[in-house]
């Protein structure tokens, strides 16, 4: 199954207050894994950053002012989407932001059938406790260091892994170096060999293994019979 897991950044809270899309990061899974495809643009708003925002994300409008506007690049991230499923967490909010670019194009919006939020998903799974994104970082053990500011790319890739959890769990290596994952809390690898397992008496009734034994016999000499050593003994009566 193709998905696209997406993130985005904005001047703002709302387009309806005239805020406006200024990055999209998103990346392709194919059965919930990366196929190396992304779709990566800062965008040109073509109106102020406020500072605040610019404290979430880093982006200025003087950064901004030499990128493309979303009208350049809207074409692009359609075909990069295409049909398949897109995965957001806190949809309503990048959807919101993507359909008001789209109505300023006259293009058709996205239906929101095509999306899955995981802030439900992890809401449904976790309920009660902090699912933000930096959260479930930390739940699932995945690594944020790198995420100092919101970043669309960043958040998509970071995404990617957590969507996986919420849907079934990361699929570990089966390599020594993971054994403790895969065993669980004290598990660890050993070298020690396995003790041999106690030979079982046997169960023939001797009138039993008298027939077995002319069996053999009638074989002949060249039986496949009598190669193994079981064989041997059971003809021979050692």
């Amino acid at each position: 199954m193709r998905e696209i897991v997406l993130d985005t950044e904005t001047t703002g809270l709302s387009p309806a207050e005239g805020h406006r899309l200024l990055e999209i990061g998103a990346v392709e899974i194919i059965h919930q894994a990366p196929s190396g495809r992304v779709f990566h643009h800062l965008i040109n708003p073509e109106r102020d950053v406020p500072e605040e925002a610019a404290r979430v994300h880093g982006h200025t409008a003087e950064h901004l002012r030499d990128k493309p506007v979303f009208a350049a690049v809207v074409d692009e991230f359609l075909a990069f989407v295409g049909d398949a499923r897109i995965v957001i967490h806190n949809a309503e909010f990048d959807m919101r932001f993507l359909n008001a670019e789209l109505a300023l194009l006259g293009r058709e919006p996205i239906a929101l059938e095509r999306v899955v939020d995981t802030l439900a998903l992890a809401r449904k799974k976790h309920p009660g406790q902090s699912n933000s994104l930096d959260a479930l970082c930390d739940r699932y053990r995945i690594d944020r260091s790198k995420r100092v500011k919101h970043g669309a790319l960043l958040d998509a890739e970071i995404l990617v892994e957590i969507y996986s959890e919420l849907t079934g769990g990361r699929q570990r290596s089966l390599s020594f170096d993971d054994a403790r994952d895969v065993g669980g809390a004290g598990f660890a690898p050993t070298s020690r060999p396995l003790a041999p397992r106690p030979a079982r008496a046997a169960r023939l009734r001797p009138e039993e293994a008298e027939a077995h034994a002319a069996f053999l016999t009638a074989l002949g000499e060249g039986a496949i019979w009598l190669r193994y050593p079981v064989a041997v003994e059971a003809r021979t009566g050692t």
